[in-house]
Order: C-alpha cells, then sequence, then structure tokens
C-alpha cells in the first residue's frame, strides 16, 4: 500500500465545504426547508428571509444559578442576520379536503 504525499508538497486550500468556488446562481437565497405546520396554532408567517452578514463577539453577563460563572461576565461568539425588507406580493388560502389541502383562493 503506497500512500500519497499530497499533505507534503501541495497542502488543501481551504475547506472542501465552500467548493465549488464560483460565484453563485442566485443574489437571494431560497427557502430549503420550511418548519411543519401546527394546525392548533393560528395563521402565521412560516418563513423570513435572511442571511448570515457577520460573525462577532460580545461581552455579556451570565446569569444561571448554581453555575461556576453564574454573576460574571464572559465571550461569546454571536452572528448577525441581514433582513432585507419583506414586501407580500400575494396570499394563498387553503381548505380542508379528505384528500388532503387544497388551494382555495389566491391573491
Amino acid at each position: 500500500l503506497i500512500m500519497s504525499h499530497r499533505k507534503l508538497k501541495a497542502p488543501r486550500h481551504g475547506p472542501l465545504g465552500f467548493l465549488p468556488r464560483k460565484r453563485c446562481a442566485r443574489h437571494r437565497g431560497k427557502v430549503k426547508s420550511f418548519p411543519r405546520d401546527d394546525k392548533s396554532k393560528p395563521c402565521h408567517l412560516s418563513a423570513f428571509m435572511g442571511h448570515k452578514a457577520v460573525m462577532t463577539h460580545i461581552l455579556r453577563e451570565v446569569d444561571r444559578g448554581g453555575s461556576r460563572s453564574h454573576k460574571k461576565e464572559v465571550v461569546e461568539a454571536v452572528t448577525s442576520i441581514e433582513t432585507p425588507p419583506m414586501v407580500a406580493v400575494g396570499v394563498v388560502g387553503y381548505i380542508e379536503t379528505p384528500r388532503g389541502m387544497r388551494t382555495f383562493k389566491t391573491v
């Protein structure tokens, strides 16, 4: 069994999670999954577009009784999410049928 020596000759340039390195196909992101609908709750907004803008850190005081860091300041990482202004362009109403949900009215 012969092992390659890629790591010694040419180390990897960045993580594989960001491959392929190319321009994005769409400027806005897309909602890839919606949360499961809870029928006991009233009608509500199920998704909202946003994208990760920056990651930084904050200094906050911990208020957790019994913790070693209770009433002490700790530094924590935080993520800032940018949400563009939302404009409703349509509303779809559904009704329950024996075969499942069906579109009732689209405005």
